[in-house]
């Protein structure tokens, strides 16, 4: 429990330090979000009141603290564009892109997991060239090419679920898995190949440790070994990779959702940048960086269940 403590403790400069680059660094977008959103046949006077409301007149470190403030009150703003609060925004498109993700992750991780333990196990056969051919090929095409092919064969040619569109959970359980799953494939299947890749590597090293060795010799059925005495320690590249590769699911869905019309929290980012709405920016950008902290914390802390040895050494 100290141990959780002392790592929840340390990520609050580590917040404060991104929050205020990524807060400087839209600042310091190249325009004037106010000329941008009243025009350019608006007169000055107008652009100068609305900077001075939009605190652009500000120095940045004051602006920041200023926002700091009304953030921890629970105040984001309102976009100028669409007069909605950043709030409410949020409240509406952050449901949205984490389901896509978490289906995305989980769909990786679920079918990476046997791939990659299966063609360690038969390295060098059969199974293993094919797939190694496949993930190559998965990782080379690009995002959006996936998506265009996969939109052309399911809902185009087999008839299969929706080319765009979002149905909420709430609102009906089939309509949902439809609008999500070619989304989630989409994002997912590149990482399959990553994950997979990673993994088996790993595997074939533990492999040829002596506990794994002793464990075949004592006459353990082959699945007990693989996934009972090799896994677990071929996990941890693949758990940093899945942490970090939160930052990477979130850029594509931001690809995703403007492909397949989902209004999630990408969708919002690239409408915020294409308005010049400096608020929803703000807070788009706030969400996504918490959110990757406090993510890779969790992961921190999953090293913990995962091997007890970094536990004994973490409470001394």
């Amino acid at each position: 429990m100290h141990t959780l403590r002392s790592r929840a403790l340390r990520l609050i400069p580590v917040l404060l330090i991104v929050t205020f680059v990524t807060f400087a660094m839209v600042r310091l977008l190249p325009g004037d979000p106010a000329r941008g959103f009243l025009g350019a046949e608006a007169p000055q006077e107008q652009v100068d009141l609305l900077r001075e409301e939009m605190g652009l007149n500000q120095n940045v470190f004051v602006a920041y603290f200023e926002w700091l403030g009304d953030v921890l009150r629970g105040d984001l703003g309102e976009s100028y564009r669409t007069g909605q609060s950043v709030t409410e925004a949020l409240s509406q498109r952050i449901p949205v892109s984490f389901e896509l993700m978490l289906v995305a992750q989980v769909f990786a991780l679920v079918v990476a997991i046997p791939i990659g333990v299966v063609t360690a196990y038969r390295s060098g056969g059969v199974t293993d060239r094919v797939w190694s051919g496949a993930a190559f090929a998965l990782i080379a095409v690009p995002g959006f090419v996936l998506g265009l092919l996969l939109i052309y064969l399911f809902p185009v040619k087999l008839g299969l679920f929706r080319i765009s569109g979002f149905t909420r959970l709430s609102e009906s359980v089939t309509g949902n898995i439809s609008s999500i799953i070619l989304p989630a494939l989409t994002l997912a299947l590149a990482q399959v190949a990553i994950y997979s890749r990673l993994l088996r590597s790993d595997m074939i090293s533990t492999l040829q440790e002596d506990y794994v060795t002793i464990a075949r010799a004592k006459g353990l059925p082959t699945r007990r070994v693989l996934f009972g005495h090799a896994l677990r320690p071929s996990s941890f590249s693949l758990l940093t990779l899945a942490g970090l590769n939160v930052g990477q699911l979130i850029s594509g869905a931001v690809l995703v959702e403007f492909l397949f019309g989902l209004p999630g929290l990408g969708l919002m980012f690239v409408e915020s940048i294409l308005g010049r709405d400096l608020f929803m920016l703000q807070g788009a950008m706030l969400f996504i960086v918490v959110a990757y902290v406090v993510i890779n914390l969790f992961v921190d802390i999953l090293y913990t269940v995962l091997d007890p040895r970094i536990r004994h050494v973490a409470a001394r």
